[in-house]
């Protein structure tokens, strides 16, 4: 009889492509870590959904997989308020004010996010008590 419980039986998961970038996104930030969960009963199909950890919360087996939203992505580098400013600031053509600070780096996030949609791979090892694991990944619009 199969383990329903054996992560090795997943051959392919799907994962919305919003739920990838806004994990990604809340990693940038403190506070607990987002991951993309994949719960047992493990079949070859799986989604995979944004969740937010909590120590302690499993205490029943199968645990489901928890996979780091940054493995999914081939990521660009999150824009830092520090770095838009300096880009800013070492513009000749234009004159720094806090407002258009705020403008450029909503601009340059927003673009981040898009790259991030962009770049999903096209699999993903997963890891677990039986060891390594490559599935394919597919990204949902």
């Amino acid at each position: 009889m199969p383990d329903d419980g054996d992560y090795r039986t997943i051959r392919s998961i799907a994962v919305h492509t919003d739920d990838i970038v806004t994990a990604v996104e809340a990693n940038h930030t403190a506070g607990p870590r987002t991951v993309l969960r994949v719960t047992p009963p493990f079949t070859p199909r799986m989604r995979a959904r944004i969740h937010v950890e909590h120590e302690g919360e499993y205490a029943g087996g199968p645990a489901p997989l928890h996979i780091d939203p940054g493995r999914l992505v081939d990521a660009p580098p999150h824009p830092t308020p520090d770095a838009t400013e300096e880009r800013l600031r070492d513009d000749p053509e234009v004159e720094y004010t806090v407002e258009r600070h705020h403008e450029r780096h909503t601009a340059a996030v927003d673009e981040w996010r898009a790259a991030l949609a962009d770049r999903v791979v096209e699999s993903v090892e997963l890891d677990g008590d039986h060891g390594p694991h490559a599935v394919a990944v597919a990204a949902l619009g």
